[in-house]
């Protein structure tokens, strides 16, 4: 891993104004994906603590910094549009679509990935300053205009790119309809970073109104998005039929449906196993007894998601759990991903479980080093039970963040996302 990291450093070219990371494959060999290139730096930060030179991690810097200025120099201020990918040979023109108001954008990490680059600054966000407001526009966009006002939840537009592509509470289902439990999850430490980011630029009033969005947002999620049942985090389901005080005729009278007793609930949780409820944990919204019951019911439950080689993106009792290789979309029915293993594991880490994180370590590291013994190289994703890759070779991206495992578990400085 030491000796390819570089192979995810391109240069500016056609659409790309700086430089850039990318997953590093040939499949996405110039391209430019939103919580890929974030959380490929996390990996990469790490490789630079560990063996990298001073010059190195010089070097690197303007490739990190770049992954969130590409993004910015596509972003209007005005309306706060980011695109979620961009290509070596996109046409500048047409990435911001005719209605930007049914598409999805770019996920809620480019603060995150901003406010991880300007920690290791020392605080320093002045590379930040004149592109701010773009940022601000981008985080007003979502809560304008994707936004339930009922729950108080942010929704996906439709299932377009949504990260974890095929995920059952999203996929074909109809468009604003779903509350999805990873994207609140990002917004919440989005806003976090945005308040951290607002004050390294002496912007402490609106650090304050930011603070106040992010906890709005967590008691949002905790109200609506737990399940006291199941002991796990699902997404919630907002299409419902508005309620109505016009009559109608029914039955040959002249009435209001349902007056007698209309629903009192915004939304209906999901109860579908997947992975993204652990993402509670990695953001730090589930209360310290919802941990508990979520890794004693869930986590540690070999029938849904515990895996000889980690978290399965699905639990395998659901009906659609499926090891299928596809990458139209790609395939999160059950599979192992490196990033669902890592997050996961951070939040194990964050609420104290130790035991259950190393273990989920040592099964990624198993995972990973096998496939590089036998291949030469890393998959995008792979069996949960035999750990034998599915497809994608030499995808790299998230899945070096096994190295943050690694020294986790050896006690040495681990790097960590804002």
């Amino acid at each position: 891993m030491f000796d390819d990291y570089k192979q995810m450093f391109k240069e500016p070219e056609n659409a790309f104004l700086y430089p850039y990371i990318t997953p590093g494959s040939h499949t996405y060999a110039k391209v430019l994906w939103d919580w890929d290139s974030w959380l490929s730096n996390i990996a990469l930060r790490q490789i630079l603590q560990d063996t990298g030179t001073t010059a190195d991690k010089s070097e690197a810097v303007a490739y990190e910094q770049g992954c969130v200025l590409n993004y910015l120099a596509y972003t209007d201020s005005s309306d706060g549009y980011m695109p979620m990918v961009i290509d070596m040979n996109s046409d500048p023109k047409k990435l911001k679509p005719e209605d930007i108001y049914t598409t999805n954008m770019h996920k809620p990490v480019i603060a995150q990935h901003a406010a991880f680059l300007t920690k290791l600054n020392n605080d320093n966000a002045e590379w930040l300053r004149d592109k701010f407001n773009r940022m601000q526009a981008f985080i007003l966009n979502y809560q304008s205009h994707h936004r339930n006002s009922d729950t108080g939840l942010f929704f996906w537009q439709n299932d377009l790119a949504i990260g974890v592509d095929n995920d059952p509470s999203t996929f074909f289902r109809p468009d604003r309809s779903s509350a999805s439990i990873f994207l609140n999850c990002l917004m919440y430490k989005e806003l976090k970073a945005m308040a951290y980011l607002s004050v390294c630029l002496n912007l402490d009033s609106m650090s304050d109104q930011y603070q106040k969005e992010a906890q709005m947002l967590k008691e949002a999620i905790q109200k609506n998005c737990w399940d006291e049942k199941d002991g796990f985090y699902y997404s919630v389901d907002l299409n419902l039929r508005p309620i109505t005080n016009e009559p109608s005729i029914i039955f040959g009278h002249s009435m209001i449906l349902h007056e007698g007793m209309p629903r009192t609930y915004s939304g209906l949780i999901q109860r579908i196993g997947v992975w993204s409820g652990f993402m509670a944990m990695w953001a730090g919204i589930a209360t310290d007894d919802q941990a508990k019951r979520m890794v004693n019911e869930n986590y540690n439950d070999t029938r849904t998601f515990n895996a000889k080689y980690g978290v399965r993106t699905l639990s395998k009792l659901e009906k659609m759990y499926s090891l299928k290789a596809s990458n139209n979309p790609s395939n999160w029915w059950g599979p192992i991903w490196g990033v669902s293993n890592y997050m996961t594991y951070r939040g194990l880490l964050k609420y104290g479980y130790q035991k259950e994180a190393d273990e989920l370590a040592y099964k990624t590291i198993m995972l990973f080093g096998n496939d590089y013994k036998k291949n030469g190289a890393l998959h995008e994703y792979y069996n949960p039970d035999t750990g034998e890759p599915i497809m994608n070779k030499g995808f790299q991206n998230w899945n070096y963040l096994v190295l943050n495992m690694i020294e986790s578990l050896s006690g040495n400085k681990t790097i960590e996302e804002f």
